[in-house]
C-alpha cells in the first residue's frame, strides 16, 4: 500500500460545486484532500479487506440473535428495557439493513485489526461511492492515472439494488440533523439513490418530525411516515422525548431497530470473547473486567461515541492522548491498540463499507493525530 502525492484538480472547486459536494471543505479547512491518493493491490482489497469485512459482518449478525435473547447483554449494551422486544421484533421479522462501515487499522501487509463498527449511522458516504468515483474516471481521462486503474467501490450500484427490496408503495422520508451540513449531504445522495430505485422521496431536518393524536410519526404536512431513513443515532432517539412513540409507531426505519446492538461498541468485547485471537480482532474488555493482550497500550472508548470523542489513546512509551466530549456516562470498554499506520506523518484509517451485508467499498482518512476525528481528511483510492 502506496500513499502517491498528485496535483489537486484545478477545477475542484467547480468540481465539487457543479455535483453539489458543498462540505468538501469544513469550516474553511481541507476535507476533501486529492493532493494524494493510496495505491493498493487488487489482493490487498479482495484478501485483505474485502473477505474479512464478509466474515466479519456474519460474525456481528449471529451476536444480534444472541443479545436479543439475554436480558444480560442488553442491560450491559445499556439499551433501555423498554426498547428490548421491540429491537428482538425488529431483528425476528427480518427488517432489512441497508448499509454499514467497518474501520480498520490496515498497513498492507499486517492483517486489517478491527477497531470499531459503523452500523447505524455511518458518514463519508457520498464522498466514498461518488466523488472519488468521479476523481478516478478524470483523472484517468486526464492522462493523470493509467487507463488500467480500478476502485473498490461498487457502493452506489448497491445502494441502488438494495433500496429495491424495501416498500416500494410508501415514500421514502429521509431525516438529517439540521445543523449538519455533512448529514444533510449524506441524505441528500441516500435521497438520489432511492429515486433512481424507483421511490418518491421527502427529505426533511429530524427536529421538523412530529407525532400526531394516534402516536404515528408525521412530516411538515401531517403526512404519517410509514418508511423513514434517518441519519441519527438509535441511542440518541432512545432519549428524545417522542421515544415512546417509537416502539408504537407503524414507521419502519433505515437502519432497523436492531442496529442499536451493532452500533455499540460493547460489541467488541462480545466478539473477542466468542473468537479470541481471530486475526482481524483486537483482545477487548468491558472498563474495568481487562485482561491480557494490554501491554503494548490500549484504547478507551465509550459505548456510545462518535467521531473520535471521549477516546483515550495510551501507548507504553508514547504516553497518553484523549479527545474531549460529551459521551461516556453509559460506560467505556477499553481495546488493544493497534496503531494506525503512518503516510506521510498522517494516521490514515481504512474504513470498509458493507450493502446488504456484503463489502462494496472503501473510505480512507488522515488524521494530524492518532485518533481519528469528524475532522479527518478524505483521501481516494486505486487499485493498481
Amino acid at each position: 500500500m502506496f500513499r502517491v502525492p498528485c496535483n489537486e484538480r484545478q477545477d475542484l472547486k467547480d468540481q465539487a460545486e457543479f455535483y453539489g459536494f458543498d462540505f468538501y471543505r469544513i469550516d474553511n479547512d481541507v476535507y476533501w484532500d486529492e493532493t494524494a491518493y493510496y495505491q493498493l493491490s487488487l489482493k490487498q482489497v479482495e484478501t485483505h479487506l474485502e473477505d474479512p469485512s464478509n466474515e466479519l459482518e456474519q460474525m456481528c449478525l449471529d451476536l444480534v440473535d444472541r443479545i436479543v435473547k439475554d436480558d444480560y447483554w442488553l442491560k450491559k449494551f445499556c439499551i433501555p428495557e423498554s426498547s428490548w422486544q421491540w429491537i428482538a421484533d425488529s431483528w425476528h421479522n427480518n427488517e432489512l439493513s441497508l448499509y454499514d462501515r467497518f474501520d480498520f487499522s490496515y498497513n498492507g501487509n499486517s492483517p486489517a485489526k478491527l477497531l470499531e463498527y459503523n452500523a447505524d449511522t455511518p458518514t463519508s458516504l457520498y464522498e466514498a461511492s461518488f466523488f472519488q468515483w468521479q476523481w478516478l474516471e478524470q483523472q484517468v481521462d486526464r492522462g493523470v492515472l493509467p487507463r488500467s486503474a480500478d476502485q473498490f467501490n461498487s457502493i452506489q450500484e448497491r445502494l441502488i439494488r438494495r433500496f429495491a427490496n424495501f416498500k416500494k408503495n410508501n415514500t421514502l422520508h429521509l431525516a438529517y440533523c439540521r445543523d449538519s451540513i455533512e448529514d444533510k449531504g449524506t441524505a441528500m445522495y441516500l435521497q438520489d439513490c432511492a429515486f433512481q430505485a424507483g421511490y418518491s422521496t421527502i427529505l426533511l431536518p429530524i427536529e421538523s418530525i412530529g407525532v400526531d393524536d394516534s402516536g404515528q410519526l408525521t412530516d411538515l404536512d401531517d403526512n404519517q411516515i410509514e418508511l423513514l431513513f434517518k441519519l441519527y443515532p438509535w441511542e440518541q432517539l432512545f432519549e428524545d422525548e417522542f421515544s415512546c412513540h417509537l416502539t408504537t409507531t407503524k414507521t419502519t426505519f433505515i437502519e432497523p431497530p436492531w442496529k442499536a446492538i451493532l452500533s455499540n461498541k460493547a460489541i467488541l468485547p462480545l466478539l473477542w470473547q466468542l473468537h479470541p485471537n481471530h486475526p482481524n480482532l483486537l483482545p477487548a474488555y468491558f472498563s474495568g473486567e481487562e485482561k491480557g493482550g494490554l501491554e503494548e497500550g490500549f484504547v478507551s472508548k465509550p459505548l456510545f461515541g462518535r467521531e473520535g470523542s471521549n477516546i483515550t489513546w495510551f501507548h507504553p512509551s508514547k504516553g497518553r492522548i484523549h479527545q474531549s466530549g460529551s459521551y461516556g456516562k453509559e460506560g467505556y470498554i477499553t481495546q488493544a491498540l493497534a496503531p494506525l499506520p503512518q503516510f506521510n506523518n498522517n494516521s490514515t484509517l481504512l474504513g470498509v463499507w458493507m450493502v446488504a451485508h456484503e463489502a462494496c467499498g472503501l473510505t480512507i482518512r488522515e488524521d494530524n493525530s492518532p485518533i481519528t476525528k469528524d475532522t479527518a481528511r478524505f483521501v481516494p483510492h486505486i487499485i493498481a
